[in-house]
């Protein structure tokens, strides 16, 4: 896997600081229609395919089924989920629908794992390991083929230490190295003052409950992208850091989770303003990571979104994009 970013040597300023300007865009996003807290599209197959050709036009190589079922829904018919879960019918293979756009466009699938959203919530850890190890087997023999199949990420996000958590991660992970060697992303999110309040944890805390983490499944698990909503805007820089040198001292590499819905609103989601998510970009870049994405394209910078500003919001980001291949051609 290959940087996205180079540096320019510009400088542009903001507030009270400089700051390098980066060339560095997003390449991937997570794949969303099995909601846990956004409103479905209800697209079909002609919308999703429009919203394919938006991505590629907008540089994305990557794609990332957040999970591939929650609780009682699923993105296909599987017979393991129906005996588990007793899942409610699925009338759209997305899976197989989504394989076959990222076929069609060039980009890369990874595959998003179960998440009961009941057992591993409530301690019970083997259960949750075991639906999943079952699951990803009955994944593997009906997809495991596919051109585009290039990933796995295992769906379960956590923002400290948790010994039963890492036993699911170290079974699930070996588990999907048996099934087929694809790289295994995590993304985590940090226990920060935007989700958590006064329950927060220090940055200092926050390194030493991830190099625990991290002793745990360094050799199992590839990538790690940490979600970069929950903490302040002057707290990012010295995350996104930290972050890439604790994954790098156990050779995971680092992506980052641009997130492209504003946490600052008082109601969940709506689109963020394109100079938040520039800044961010730019943060990350600064930071070393080693590839941007972003959660999440479909509904939040789609020009085909159900919200209106995400359309607008597109066009901001392709006009940057734009400018910038502008000053690269000077």
């Amino acid at each position: 896997m290959q940087t996205d970013a180079s540096s320019s040597g510009r400088q542009i300023t903001g507030g009270n600081q400089d700051y390098t300007l980066i060339s560095m865009k997003i390449t991937g996003t997570f794949l969303d229609e099995i909601t846990h807290d956004i409103p479905a599209q209800n697209w079909g197959a002609d919308e999703w395919e429009a919203d394919f050709r938006a991505m590629k036009a907008a540089g994305i190589d990557t794609v990332i089924l957040i999970r591939a079922g929650y609780g009682r829904t699923a993105t296909f018919n599987s017979s393991v989920l129906h005996r588990e879960m007793n899942t409610y019918p699925v009338y759209t293979d997305l899976v197989d629908l989504f394989l076959t756009l990222a076929e069609k466009n060039g980009m890369e699938f990874w595959f998003g794992t179960y998440d009961s959203g009941k057992y591993w919530i409530n301690g019970d850890y083997r259960k949750e390991s075991d639906i999943n190890q079952a699951f990803c087997d009955e994944v593997f023999g009906k997809y495991g083929h596919r051109k585009a199949f290039r990933g796995w990420y295992i769906s379960h996000e956590i923002h400290t230490y948790n010994d039963g958590m890492m036993r699911v991660y170290e079974e699930l992970a070996g588990h999907l190295r048996g099934l087929k060697k694809l790289p295994i992303l995590i993304s985590p999110y940090v226990k920060g003052v935007k989700q958590y309040g006064d329950e927060a944890i220090s940055l200092n805390q926050h390194i030493d409950e991830w190099e625990r983490v991290f002793q745990r499944i360094e050799g199992l698990v590839d990538v790690v992208a940490f979600q970069d909503g929950q903490v302040s805007y002057d707290e990012l820089s010295d995350y996104l850091k930290a972050n890439g040198e604790l994954a790098a001292r156990h050779g995971i590499q680092s992506w980052s989770n641009v997130e492209s819905f504003d946490r600052d609103m008082p109601w969940k989601f709506p689109p963020i303003p394109f100079d938040k998510l520039r800044y961010k970009m730019e943060l990350a870049a600064q930071a070393g990571v080693d590839k941007l994405i972003t959660f999440e394209f479909s509904h939040f910078m789609s020009p085909n979104s159900m919200y209106p500003s995400a359309h607008v919001l597109y066009r901001r980001y392709m006009d940057w994009m734009d400018a910038r291949q502008e000053d690269s051609n000077r």
